[in-house]
């Protein structure tokens, strides 16, 4: 990609995004098959969601001190491993109190290294950083498209869930082992704590918003579109895991591509873009009730929320008035909330009023989305 050197610190963003990346598409679809392992409602299924979100918001408000004393190198490593550990006790689980902790502890640390990231590429890559985060995230997503595929085949084959998704723990002490002598540049200095909390120039609301949004969308459909694949289009369990891998596809490659056109168009054209095709592919997706039309629908979505959060991201570190850390922080924190809040909220609105019309949620969220990105134009 013409205007992005790849060194040694780009490839270690880039492989512990991957692991990240793996766990994050490979834990939403084993939602549903843990409720039904545990017997349990959707709604109290979606507190691991939830779960997930209280993480998120608890590594914004540590992610400062960190990053301070640590170092974001050290950061990304201590996110790593932790994420590692919290995952363990996730597949390790005997119980739902005993799944949400592992997830809790999964969530904190595995936002550490999203949050961190960011941070890192755009300050070494300088002018390329959106191109670089959106790269990063390309990556994640690619190894994402492995993780429902996987726990499909092993759920299928009668090995469970659990042994496709416990492949995470184990690349992530391989590429913490792999990458432990590669030194992560110190970067912008970090604020002590009296001056994280100052207040953000006018166009950092809009953009977090924005973000969150896109979030909430994305979460939402990796945590159940493989339950409304069950329901409306008679798939199996481990049909409707393994398809999830359609819509990673899409994310991937519209991640690569939009890689690529980051460099020559403004952000805020791609995200009204991507915008309008997540909304073309939900329609297709929701309407359905052949299989094949809703994998495709599922596909159209990926290609559409694919550029959304790294170019979110972006946005939001552009509209910090030079304070990374502090957007990312906060970012962190509005992740946690669309986390905990989205899933949760459609997993609910499911058992009231079914799983079709709870995923009405989705396009309400774009909607709100491309209203937010308008404001952000005007202000």
């Amino acid at each position: 990609m013409a205007g992005l050197a790849r060194d040694r610190v780009t490839w270690l963003v880039y492989s512990y995004l991957a692991v990240y990346g793996y766990f994050q598409y490979g834990f939403g679809p084993t939602v549903p098959l843990l409720g039904a392992d545990m017997d349990v409602s959707r709604a109290v299924a979606g507190l691991h969601g939830t779960a997930l979100a209280v993480g998120a918001v608890l590594a914004g408000m540590i992610l400062p001190a960190v990053v301070r004393r640590l170092g974001r190198g050290a950061a990304l490593r201590f996110g790593l491993g932790g994420l590692a550990i919290g995952l363990t006790g996730y597949l390790a689980g005997q119980s739902v109190w005993m799944t949400l902790a592992g997830t809790l502890v999964a969530g904190t640390f595995g936002s550490l290294v999203v949050s961190t990231h960011s941070a890192v590429l755009s300050h070494h890559h300088g002018s390329s950083g959106p191109a670089a985060i959106n790269e990063a995230n390309a990556l994640a997503a690619g190894f994402g498209l492995i993780a429902p595929a996987v726990i499909g085949v092993t759920a299928a084959v009668g090995l469970g869930w659990r042994a496709g998704l416990l492949l995470a723990a184990i690349a992530a002490a391989v590429v913490l082992t792999l990458t432990a002598r590669t030194a992560v540049p110190v970067g912008p200095p970090v604020r002590r704590p009296r001056d994280v909390g100052g207040r953000m120039p006018a166009a950092f609301g809009p953009a977090l918003a924005v973000l969150v949004l896109c979030i909430g969308t994305e979460f939402s459909l990796t945590f159940w579109a493989s339950d409304l694949l069950r329901e409306r289009a008679g798939a199996s369990a481990a049909v409707a895991t393994g398809s999830i891998a359609v819509l990673v596809l899409g994310m991937t490659v519209g991640r690569v591509a939009g890689g690529r056109l980051a460099l020559v168009y403004p952000a805020e054209t791609l995200l009204g873009a991507s915008l309008i095709v997540a909304m073309l592919g939900f329609a297709a997706f929701w309407l359905s009730t052949a299989l094949w039309l809703s994998v495709l629908g599922l596909l159209v979505l990926g290609l559409g929320i694919s550029v959304q959060f790294p170019l979110s991201i972006a946005r939001v570190l552009a509209a910090s008035g030079g304070h990374p850390d502090r957007a990312t922080a906060r970012a962190s924190i509005g992740a946690g909330v669309a986390i905990g809040t989205a899933p949760f909220l459609l997993g609910l609105m499911a058992d009231q009023i079914g799983t079709q019309r709870a995923f009405l949620l989705v396009p309400v969220l774009l909607a709100a989305a491309a209203a937010f990105l308008r404001l952000g134009r005007t202000t």
